[in-house]
C-alpha cells in the first residue's frame, strides 16, 4: 500500500491494482496515517523515502 502511494497512484488506481474496493484503500491509508503519525499522503511518501521503502528510481 505504501509503495503504491509513493508511486503517486490515486485511491482508484490502488484499488484496481490490489483488487479491493476504494473504500478499503481509504481505510488502509487512514490506518497508515494514524500508525505512522503522518498528517497526509505527502508525509506518507516522505516517510517511505526516508525509511528506504521507496526510491526515485523505482517510481
Amino acid at each position: 500500500m505504501l509503495d503504491a502511494i509513493a508511486s503517486g497512484a490515486t485511491n482508484a488506481e490502488i484499488a484496481a491494482r490490489l483488487h479491493m474496493a476504494e473504500g478499503t484503500v481509504k481505510t488502509h491509508i487512514g490506518n497508515l496515517l494514524s500508525k505512522l503519525g503522518c498528517r497526509d499522503r505527502v508525509a506518507l511518501v516522505l516517510f517511505a523515502f526516508e525509511a528506504g521503502l521507496a526510491t526515485p528510481d523505482r517510481h
